[in-house]
């Protein structure tokens, strides 16, 4: 089943992501069945009338107002891999700054300039 939803995240974006670092790989290699439910929750996601790169617009502006330093970093890399311009990632920073606050949008700014190997 594994092997099926990866083929099937793949089909939803058209596009190949990046590899997941090494930890998260080896992370899903000792609990499958995290993995798989994981997977699940993405493609319940996916459902509904938002295309790809709202849903994954969304997906960086949820992680940064959360803080997850890791979300963002991996939402960037996979919004570059499907074609996102750098603008309409900054964007989301821009938004998420009124809610968030300055430091916080600071903090994810230095992670999207990380992850898109720009600092």
């Amino acid at each position: 089943m594994k092997g099926k939803l990866k083929s099937a995240a793949k089909k939803s974006t058209g596009v190949k992501l990046p590899k997941p670092p090494k930890r998260y790989r080896e992370f899903t290699e000792r609990y499958p069945a995290l993995a798989q439910a994981w997977e699940l929750m993405n493609q319940a996601g996916a459902e509904g009338p938002l295309d790809a790169r709202t849903r994954r617009l969304i997906r960086i502006g949820v992680a940064m107002g959360a803080m997850r330093e890791g979300a963002v970093r991996s939402g960037v890399r996979k919004a570059s891999a499907e074609g996102l311009a750098v603008e309409e990632i900054e964007q989301v920073i821009a938004l998420a700054a009124g809610t968030i606050g300055l430091p916080s949008a600071v903090a994810c700014w230095s992670w999207v300039a990380s992850a898109l190997e720009r600092d």
